[in-house]
């Protein structure tokens, strides 16, 4: 680090950060910033450095810690906040595409409307928490209706079992 008083540069001690990218870290952030975290393309530096503070669940870390962050450290950390974290894959892109802003209390509502527990999956890494919350929309969704074409052909088979079972002609 360089020291501005001195104009030399000061050798500081290596500081291991433990970091999780996850729900409570995107609600400490907007709680903050009063803005959404998630697709949000106009976040400054001093935002994104913020939102690695949210996520420090390391004790008793130097604020200054933070401003000593190289390009390599900040792309590691997008690279983790970017990972899947779960195997789990979907056929269509198309749910979670869309441009609507999502906060953390929009997935807060979605964990509580599909029965899913704050603890502990608020603490979960957020892309595997969202991949849940995807899976269990998906397969909570009602039956998508048969075509009219689709329930006629339906009866008729329904329909002509009853006559064969019954031996009657109608």
């Amino acid at each position: 680090m360089f020291d501005e008083e001195t104009c030399k540069r000061v050798r500081t001690k290596d500081v291991t950060l433990q970091l999780e990218h996850s729900l409570v870290s995107v609600s400490k952030w907007e709680s903050k910033w009063k803005v959404h975290y998630l697709n949000n393309d106009k976040l400054t530096e001093e935002m994104s450095i913020d939102y690695v503070r949210c996520m420090t669940i390391s004790q008793n870390i130097d604020p200054k810690v933070y401003l000593r962050l190289t390009q390599d450290n900040m792309q590691e950390i997008v690279d983790y906040i970017n990972d899947p974290m779960t195997a789990t894959t979907f056929r269509s892109t198309s749910k979670g595409s869309s441009k609507s802003i999502i906060t953390s209390e929009i997935i807060y509502y979605w964990m509580s409307a599909l029965g899913i527990p704050f603890d502990p999956c608020q603490k979960w890494h957020l892309n595997r928490l969202l991949t849940l919350i995807r899976v269990c929309d998906e397969k909570s969704a009602p039956k998508k209706k048969m075509g009219r074409r689709e329930e006629a052909a339906q009866r008729h088979s329904l329909n002509a079992a009853r006559r064969a079972r019954m031996h009657s002609r109608g």
